[in-house]
């Protein structure tokens, strides 16, 4: 009997395949149907507070339009103000409550106080965990790297010492020392590390000369770089490693787990192939370690990490020369020879 399993933030799931932060959580019913398919853990929707800023300046501005258009009329509308983050947490306790594998809310959060105010307010619905989501758009010359730094990590310390329930921290890779940035976190007691958040960037639309968002789903070998830093904090960290972006298979789940993952998020091959993808690639995990007479995760869980691996050059920027050294091979077959 193959055996699936694996433990992430404490949490004891039945296979390492999460489904993570998107609308496919938004209703009742996708959740369910995330459940029947497989999944062993679903991320809920984030909570932006950015989002909530926006939505409030919108309803000032919209109760305010008809202010003082005349001497007896100084209000249309009486003071009302906005439910802030109330009807996301409505939303948590029901989709908690709707499913029996663990459910795990996702923040995004801009300051220091704000940050610790929602976490506390996500713990009171009866979450099973919470993802904290840090980045950092450059737009300030003046501001430090390390500044930047300091600040999300005294936001982990203070929600970590704050809460009961497990915390993991979803990074972008453009930190300048990603595997320092983590050893820090991992002092702070952060349960879990997910590599990596994926930042949505404009594009320009030539004929209208003008930027649009494009909704970008990840793809085949955008998990190389999650790879390898995955395989670099093998056994290295006391928080669980979660590998996110380009895991469309089943086949990519079994390279996470052996480069030493605890566990993977996937949501753009839900997008491509429907929910019920989920249930395909856990049989395609089955059949290869049936073919490798694995039994268990844990028979091949790290087995070309760093720590492990015997090519001593794949994890160094000298693979980048051997490639060069066999560019030979590949001008063979294009037409530039």
């Amino acid at each position: 009997m193959i055996n699936l399993k694996t433990t992430y933030l404490g949490l004891e799931l039945k296979n390492p395949i999460i489904v993570g932060a998107s609308n496919l959580a938004s209703e009742t019913s996708n959740l369910q149907a995330l459940e029947e398919a497989g999944a062993s853990a679903i991320v809920f929707k984030s909570l932006f507070e950015e989002q909530i800023q926006l939505e409030n300046f919108h309803l000032d501005n919209q109760m305010g339009d008809y202010n003082e258009r005349n001497a007896e009329m100084i209000k249309l509308f009486p003071d009302v103000t906005h439910s802030g983050p109330q009807e996301h947490l409505h939303k948590l306790r029901k989709a908690k409550e709707a499913v029996s594998i663990p459910v795990i809310a996702s923040l995004n959060a801009i300051f220091h106080e704000s940050w610790l105010e929602y976490a506390k307010l996500i713990e009171d619905t009866g979450v099973d965990a919470i993802e904290l989501n840090f980045y950092s758009i450059p737009r300030d010359f003046k501001k430090e790297e390390k500044d930047i730094i300091h600040e999300q990590l005294a936001v982990v310390k203070e929600i970590k010492k704050s809460l009961n329930i497990p915390i993991s921290v979803k990074l972008s890779p453009y930190y300048t020392n990603v595997l320092k940035f983590v050893a820090d976190l991992d002092k702070t007691g952060v349960d879990g590390i997910v590599l990596f958040n994926r930042m949505f960037q404009p594009d320009i639309d030539l004929e209208k000369e003008e930027h649009f968002s494009p909704f970008n789903l990840s793809s085949e070998n955008e998990n190389r770089i999650v790879l390898r830093f995955a395989g670099l904090l093998y056994e290295r960290t006391k928080a669980k490693i979660c590998a996110n972006s380009g895991i469309m298979s089943g086949k990519d789940v079994l390279k996470a787990i052996m480069v030493g993952a605890d566990a993977v998020q996937v949501v753009s091959t839900l997008y491509k192939h429907k929910v019920s993808h989920i249930s395909v690639m856990l049989d395609e995990m089955t059949e290869w370690m049936k073919s490798k007479n694995y039994n268990s995760l844990k028979d091949f869980k790290g087995k070309l990490s760093e720590k492990n691996t015997r090519d001593p050059f794949v994890y160094k920027r000298a693979q980048y020369i051997d490639l060069l050294l066999k560019s030979e091979d590949l001008l063979k077959t294009t037409a530039l020879r």
